[in-house]
């Protein structure tokens, strides 16, 4: 580092990642502060520099940079930051600590240590224990332990273990292996090790009624309640114990007993459109996630759905990993799953959509439905998917026609606004009711002559089409054809 870096450096002044030091006698503290550095995001510490920013320097020999290598020693696992020398005339000196952020688990004399803006605090419990477990999150954690001994296949589901393999076949996410036997799709899935079942095999397929005593967690909570919070009581209550393919389809059976659904007959359309209150790809989705992300460990904790008169809860025991966080979801994100062994077979199965897409289908899904973007929070060492109802049940009308309906309420849409001026001897009312007929999807002459049951066939349809066509506000969908026998109008945005 040249002395000019070091000034504009010490220029920005102290923050999360830069601390400043006057001597080398404040060694212990700073010793603190690269063990802060290394659990966070990296960053300098500067000895010969004031807490006002005043680059003093100091006299400095192999002595003073060997008492500060020995208090970094204190810290474990060991750590060797960059130790750098920076003259700045008159034999002194500043020196530089340049720390690779790793955010882990590091410890001075026993305890771990964090940034919070320019200051150095002992780490949180609760953050430290959740950053010892995703350290060892690849190599152990409830997913892969071995299951108790006694545990075997017999104990498993097998028709769920053939369906599984089918429907990756069928998906494309697996390849039919030469041996279909329920042993082999488990070593195949990933669900033995070393000659045992791991937990994983249990939590995605057991069955018998002996395994509950040593997983009661693999059970789901379904409410109805009264009302928009849990005081007005159950309208229905439900528990089950069961597998994770088991607990999804009784999540989604719930979910079909008590989400209504409004649907109308479109003019022109054969078949009737339907919009749930909630729409049933974004739970299914949603409740998978809860059954692969979940914390296993908790032999209390339960997947649960809550619904309310105004809102829908989808909640699984456990918090944000990997640096998660609710507005993460809403963009495009990495993947992480905290199960990645359950997570990859509800993925093969066809459980699941596309590691890192899940959150985003299910927005997605929510536009699609009128409902809005649903939101994620931790609460209560939880996390809390939460669903709004579609405003189709408010306002009777599909998500693009409210969105036609509110363009059309800006003073520069609206028809009288336009230069344009309209014969006086058209129609009105039938032109109106022609617009609303199109606004739906493209028809033809005779869908629209049958949808407004024959009333004006010929002459009048005929010359409000031909109107609506020269201003545009209708359009041929084949316009290099206007007699093909295939044409129809479509509503011209």
């Amino acid at each position: 580092m040249l002395l000019e870096e070091l000034q504009k450096l010490v220029a920005a002044g102290e923050s999360e990642k830069l601390e400043f030091k006057k001597t080398t006698g404040q060694r212990t503290e700073a010793a603190k502060t690269v063990c802060a550095l290394l659990n966070g995001l990296g960053g300098f510490l500067l000895f010969g520099v004031s807490d006002k920013g005043e680059i003093a320097g100091q006299q400095v020999t192999a002595k003073t940079l060997e008492d500060i290598s020995l208090e970094l020693r204190r810290i474990e696992p060991p750590a060797f930051p960059e130790i750098e020398t920076i003259s700045i005339g008159n034999d002194k000196a500043v020196v530089v600590i340049r720390v690779s952020g790793k955010m882990s688990t590091y410890c001075y004399d026993g305890r771990p240590y964090i940034r919070h803006g320019p200051t150095t605090q002992i780490m949180p419990r609760e953050e430290y224990e959740k950053r010892v477990l995703v350290k060892f999150h690849a190599h152990r954690r409830w997913e892969n332990e071995l299951a108790p001994n006694w545990v075997t296949i017999q104990d498993l589901d097998e028709d769920e273990i053939q369906a599984t393999l089918q429907n990756a076949i069928s998906l494309g996410r697996m390849k039919k292996p030469t041996h279909t036997d329920s042993e082999s799709i488990l070593r195949g899935l990933g669900l033995f090790d070393d000659g045992h079942l791991i937990n994983a095999a249990v939590a995605l397929y057991g069955k018998s009624e002996r395994l509950f005593t040593s997983y009661p967690q693999l059970t789901i909570r379904l409410a109805r309640f009264r009302g928009t919070d849990r005081l007005g009581g159950f309208m229905d209550n439900r528990n089950y114990w069961g597998n994770g393919f088991d607990l999804s389809r009784r999540g989604e059976s719930f979910l079909l007993d008590h989400v209504p659904i409004s649907g109308r007959v479109v003019p022109g359309k054969m078949i009737r459109e339907d919009y749930p209150l909630y729409p049933s790809l974004a739970t299914r989705e949603a409740l998978a996630n809860s059954i692969c992300h979940r914390d296993y460990t908790t032999p209390g904790g339960a997947v649960a759905i809550a619904m309310y008169d105004d809102h829908l809860e989808i909640i699984n025991p456990g918090i944000f990993h990997f640096d998660m966080t609710p507005e993460k979801l809403t963009r495009p994100h990495e993947s992480k799953p905290w199960n990645p062994i359950i997570a990859s077979v509800f993925y093969r199965a066809g459980v699941i959509e596309k590691w890192g897409m899940g959150t985003l289908n299910i927005i997605d899904w929510c536009k699609e439905n009128g409902n809005p973007k649903p939101t994620w929070e931790v609460r209560a060492e939880s996390v809390v998917t939460t669903f709004l109802p579609s405003s189709f049940f408010s306002t009777g009308k599909r998500p693009e026609e409210q969105a036609r309906k509110a363009e059309k309420a800006r003073p520069e849409s609206r028809p009288e606004s336009r230069p344009e001026s309209r014969p006086e001897s058209r129609p009105e009312s039938l032109e109106n009711e022609v617009l609303n007929l199109i606004k739906d999807g493209p028809l033809s002459k005779g869908e629209i002559s049958q949808a407004l049951g024959h009333k004006r066939i010929s002459g009048g349809l005929k010359k409000v089409l031909i109107s609506l066509l020269k201003e545009e506000r209708i359009a041929y969908t084949i316009p290099e054809k206007p007699n093909s026998r295939l044409q129809k109008y479509k509503f011209n945005k």
